[in-house]
């Protein structure tokens, strides 16, 4: 190139023909064009590349991070995320489910799209994903902890994954494709994994980390630290503990959520085999003393001496009260257990973006970084006295999200717009000065959160495959507008339901027969076709991939 600019530089001073005078010019020339060339230079040298770290938890409610203001419990360093750049208030799933949401995320696709609709579908890695296009764009890729989908990761320079859900105490790690047990406690592991990444990664080269916590995923162990403290915490009920979805459809009737009834007793609530014997209990799931031994029986026999310490004597009250308990007393029980076990795990991921923000800081990295928090979907922490996900009312629907990038988000930054899993990969791919592909779905929200844009989209689509399964939840799909919310569920029903969420947030009531919401019925209905048409879902998709589940049988 060089040669080229100096042939037309004396060439357009009648030079080029005349060897002595170009020799002794050749060197002015050279600096002329060196001057030049770093006075411009090509526009994607003279601004640094974001870095990128995405952080996902598996099952984090938002009502469970301090920041959303429930009152729930503290989580002071993820907060740190919203009080320094911006906090969602109505990002939602495409599919509350943990591996079809990562699919999403992945591909920027709707399930239906990626074909990854369930947990038993097999995911094909060999479709493009964001990871990938930012290797193509020179980013260091990097994804840590729970990914929930077999086969090697796909567009990521190192991986250190958990087979399937993992395990809480001293789990397996499939490490670059070899597997490996660590001792420790799988939160403060994978953190160890990804800031170890960080400190070998090139720092020459933008990077991206997927930094993927299994906590809070049940059963729900937490760090032996945290047992002091959570075991002996008290939390305040959701009103509708115990509703009885008057109002409601069959499909929630139906739901086998309930914590009194579908919660397991050993590995969910902590009592011993042997004190269930003893009562009389039995658990819904026949693999429930079967999870507890094997969950336990990976600890050393240190972890299981403040193990036994925490919960023995949580087992002896227990055997000692049992039967003076009323069922609404046993309800109440189960859910105090159910939280201080919960939010025990949700403090060591807390712990965890702690450590995080500090490495960034003390490696002048946290200017030029951006770092999100959010969960692969919503969980229900009592509401409607269930726990899980699935369904699209909101707090399953509804996910955490925070970001935080000091060039571009202004701290205490609130975002209402209905922002989806979706739009991650455009997101992250708008970010690197990547090209977006046309097939992804999403769309990205740079312009949005940094407050230079307004534009954004009205409604959201949603679907949920997963059924008949755990938990029978059953076969829907549905759009949620500003304020609105309609909702199919077929397959063994055909049932509609509709919901005000400016009347009615905590979707108690189903307006669908109501004759004063015939208008916005038949509108809901009218944006539903829209909607389904815009993204390329159809009944026949429905039917295909209720054909493929059904052939892997009900797992």
């Amino acid at each position: 190139m060089f040669n080229g600019i100096m042939y037309f530089y004396l060439l357009t001073h009648g030079l080029a023909n005349d060897n002595q005078r170009m020799k002794t010019l050749s060197v002015s020339v050279i600096w002329i064009v060196v001057g030049c060339m770093a006075c411009n230079p090509p526009a994607n040298e003279t601004a640094t590349r974001p870095n990128i770290i995405y952080i996902m938890s598996d099952d984090h409610g938002y009502q469970a991070i301090s920041a959303y203001g429930y009152g729930l419990n503290k989580t002071p360093n993820i907060d740190r995320i919203a009080q320094e750049g911006a906090l969602f208030t109505r990002a939602t799933v495409t599919n509350s489910l943990c591996a079809p949401s990562r699919a999403v995320l992945l591909t920027g696709k709707h399930s239906f799209v990626n074909g990854k609709v369930d947990n038993e579908q097999p995911f094909d890695w060999n479709q493009d994903n964001f990871a990938k296009l930012l290797q193509q764009a020179g980013y260091q890729t990097a994804m840590v902890g729970k990914i929930h989908m077999d086969g090697l990761p796909q567009g990521f320079d190192y991986s250190a994954v958990l087979p399937g859900q993992g395990h809480y105490y001293n789990p397996d790690f499939i490490i670059n494709g070899e597997k490996r047990q660590l001792h420790g406690y799988v939160t403060d592991l994978t953190t160890d994994l990804a800031l170890d990444w960080l400190d070998r990664r090139n720092p020459d080269q933008p990077f991206c980390l997927l930094y993927h916590q299994k906590a809070p995923h049940r059963e729900w162990l937490p760090a032996e630290r945290h047992y002091p403290e959570y075991t002996q915490m008290e939390f305040p009920e959701p009103p509708s503990l115990f509703d009885d979805f008057q109002g409601r459809g069959t499909a929630a009737k139906a739901a086998e959520m309930n914590i009194l009834k579908d919660m397991n007793w050993a590995g969910d609530s902590k009592l011993r085999p042997d004190v269930l014997d003893e009562l009389g209990l039995v658990s819904p799931m026949k693999w429930d003393k079967g999870a507890y031994n094997n969950n336990l029986g990976r600890m050393d026999s240190t972890q299981r001496k403040a193990w036994d310490a925490a919960y023995n004597p949580i087992n002896d009250a227990f055997r000692r009260d049992f039967q003076q308990l009323s069922d609404s007393q046993l309800m109440r029980w189960r859910y105090q257990r159910y939280m201080q076990d919960y939010l025990g795990c949700i403090a060591s991921i807390d712990d965890g973006v702690g450590r995080l923000l500090e490495y960034l800081e003390a490696n002048g990295l946290a200017e030029n970084t951006i770092v999100v928090y959010t969960s692969d979907q919503g969980f229900y922490l009592g509401e409607h006295g269930w726990f899980d996900k699935r369904f699209m009312y909101e707090e399953s629907f509804r996910t955490p999200l925070l970001i935080r990038y000091p060039k571009e988000i202004k701290p205490g930054t609130k975002i209402d717009a209905l922002v989806q899993n979706l739009d991650f990969a455009p997101t992250f791919l708008d970010y690197a000065g990547a090209t977006i592909p046309t097939a992804m779905q999403g769309q990205s929200f740079r312009n949005l959160v940094a407050g230079r844009s307004n534009d954004w989209r009205d409604a959201v689509y949603y679907t949920y495959y997963e059924y008949p399964a755990i938990h029978m939840v059953k076969r829907h799909y549905g759009i949620r507008t500003d304020r609105y919310k309609l909702i199919h569920f077929y397959y063994d029903i055909d049932e509609w339901e509709l919901y005000d969420l400016q009347e009615d947030p905590k979707e108690m009531q189903n307006v669908y027969d109501d004759p004063a919401y015939k208008e916005i019925r038949d509108m809901m209905h009218k944006r539903l076709a829209t909607i389904r048409t815009q993204y390329g879902d159809s009944d026949e998709n429905d039917q295909k991939y209720l054909k493929a589940y059904l052939k892997t049988g009900d797992q």
